[in-house]
């Protein structure tokens, strides 16, 4: 009799870092149970996309890559999974609305997943659709004991606390990641050992707000210096933290241990102190000029970059201004700029009109777009006719004669690779000769 071959499993990933590093742990588990994985989804029993629900735009690309699927599934049997941010935050919609969906599962529920897809493809087998949903928070799960199946290359991701008590009001992670839940230090430190016995050079720890950790009396900054001692690991990033807990222990940690990066990636949202009330951010612009003031007298070198939402419900132009002003006071190395986009659920959903129009946001981030570039420019010039370490990443996006990598801050260098291509993982010093708003160019 012939053995069946196992399920072949294709899976997508949109949205954050904290995604990727989830995708991980469901080939992890998966694998367990006898799943198979493969990149063509044409060769696929089962397709699952793994969702982002932050902003309205990754709304659009996931419902517009459901259209594709369903043209997929119309072919031939296929069973669709829907996991993440957006099964949570819509499932209602997404359970009505999109009958190609097979499976629903929230960040908690990953473990239910293979007896899930097991079920889904022995009923379509049986000629009829079994649709399952796993969509329950947990005030517990963290995934100790999973340990995640990484794609090869230079950084391994590393969750280090799950959730969010922030309650931003603008933002849906506390309602579709739960409350925070910090993981063992052990379990974390295993994993990074684990990830340099593989080969990885780089961690980056992972949390909704990373900087918030605390298990027993360990902190993130007793926890990022135990990291950064892991044998074999040349780099340690994190991201994202919350401008209210950034204590000095932390500072001091990025500032005296070699390994850890000198990169803060400082999220400002606005420059106003009555919509950064309204957002529930609870810091004023003052206390952020002030941490700004604080790490920078402590480690000059540091490279602050950051997140700036625009057009928040009743932004007026003034208030646009003190945003405009703050990104020129604080000359960030580089921004993420968003138009605000309202997130079912959400407080500011339930509060606030989502009244400023969406040509006047546009036209604010375009506003910013540009004068951050400005502000980048000058602040990567600063590095031409200097010597910087980068960490091989591989080839240049846009030619394989060029090799790419990073410098301890986090900023791109190429490079013409020649007869020295550089294997991925190793640290090369390069002198810059010439810079652009996205990259160092390397001799």
């Amino acid at each position: 009799m012939t053995q069946k071959p196992p399920p072949q499993v294709h899976i997508e990933t949109f949205g954050c870092q904290m995604n990727e590093s989830d995708s991980e742990l469901v080939r992890s588990m998966l694998k367990q149970e006898g799943f198979t994985f493969t990149p063509d989804r044409e060769r696929a029993d089962v397709v699952l996309v793994n969702t982002c629900a932050i902003r309205e735009n990754a709304h659009n690309k996931i419902y517009a890559h459901l259209s594709e699927l369903k043209g997929l599934k119309n072919q031939r049997p296929l069973v669709v999974g829907v996991l993440g941010c957006m099964a949570q935050n819509l499932k209602n919609e997404l359970a009505d609305k999109e009958p190609l969906v097979d499976i629903l599962a929230g960040p908690d529920a990953y473990r239910q997943l293979p007896r899930l897809l097991s079920r889904a493809l022995e009923t379509q087998e049986q000629g009829f659709d079994q649709k399952g949903f796993a969509l329950d928070l947990s005030e517990y799960e963290t995934y100790e004991g999973v340990l995640p199946d990484r794609d090869s290359g230079v950084n391994a991701w590393i969750t280090v606390m799950r959730g969010c008590d922030n309650f931003c009001s603008f933002c849906v992670v506390p309602y579709t990641r739960g409350r925070e839940r910090s993981r063992s230090p052990e379990a974390v430190l295993t994993e990074a050992r684990d990830a340099a016995a593989r080969g990885f050079k780089q961690i980056t720890l992972l949390g909704q707000n990373v900087n918030s950790y605390r298990h027993e009396d360990w902190d993130f900054a007793k926890l990022i210096r135990a990291v950064a001692d892991t044998s074999g690991i040349d780099r340690v990033r994190f991201t994202s933290p919350h401008p209210k807990d950034f204590p000095p222990a932390l500072i001091d940690a990025i500032a005296t241990h070699p390994t850890i990066c000198k990169h803060i990636h400082l999220p400002l949202q606005a420059g106003s102190d009555r919509i950064l009330g309204l957002m529930e951010r609870t810091y004023t612009a003052k206390d952020y000029l002030a941490l700004v003031e604080h790490i920078r007298a402590v480690i000059p070198e540091i490279v602050l970059t950051t997140d700036i939402i625009c057009g928040f419900c009743s932004e007026s132009d003034e208030e646009f201004h003190d945003t405009r002003r703050m990104v020129e006071q604080v000359q960030f190395d580089s921004a993420y700029i968003f138009k605000y986009s309202e997130r079912k659920n959400t407080i500011a959903a339930r509060k606030f009109a989502d009244d400023v129009p969406d040509r006047v946001k546009g036209s604010r981030v375009s506003t910013l777009v540009e004068i951050q570039r400005r502000i980048t420019l000058e602040r990567n010039r600063r590095y031409i006719g200097r010597d910087v370490e980068i960490l091989v990443e591989g080839d240049a996006t846009r030619s394989s004669t060029q090799g790419m990598g990073k410098t301890d801050g986090n900023i791109t260098v190429v490079w013409d690779k020649g007869a020295d291509p550089f294997e991925p993982g190793t640290v090369v010093t390069k002198r810059i000769f010439e810079a652009s708003a996205a990259t160092l160019y390397g001799e």
